[in-house]
């Protein structure tokens, strides 16, 4: 599967593979300078990519796992979804979940880019959605 991209600045670095079988493709700050992030604050991590999903895929932006659990710092929300049609920047919001400050540096890797397929669905309101075994059980209602 070949993935378009444009460097939107020149020491921007193209995606990379931690390993022949790894399922994400690293991201790379491409800043100027060191972005400092506050205990508890978002900071926004720009990757100088602007990247084209093959069609009926999105790029979702996970954590590096060594990040988020050596430095603390994670998607803010969660995972980042990066549509078929976003055409602008490849950003990583990071949230740094220490009580110190964390400084990302040019060229860090800040995240994981995997490409997932998606579907296209029509919502269809409907009197009734039917029975489950499960019901309306909610948070913890099938046990451990």
């Amino acid at each position: 599967m070949t993935v378009k991209f444009v460097k939107l600045r020149e020491n921007a670095k193209k995606p990379t593979q931690g390993s022949l079988c790894s399922a994400g493709y690293d991201l790379y700050a491409c800043c100027d300078e060191k972005i400092s992030i506050e205990p508890h604050r978002v900071g926004k991590i720009p990757t100088g990519l602007s990247i084209q999903p093959p069609e009926g895929y999105f790029g979702a932006i996970f954590a590096r796992s060594g990040l988020a659990t050596k430095n603390g710092l994670r998607p803010a929300n969660c995972v980042g979804v990066c549509d078929e049609d976003y055409t602008g920047e490849y950003m990583v919001a990071l949230r740094n979940d220490t009580d110190t400050t964390q400084v990302v540096a040019p060229g860090d890797r800040v995240a994981q880019l995997v490409f997932l397929p998606y579907r296209l669905v029509v919502f269809e309101e409907v009197d009734n959605i039917g029975e489950t075994a499960r019901g309306a059980g909610g948070f913890g209602s099938t046990g451990k």
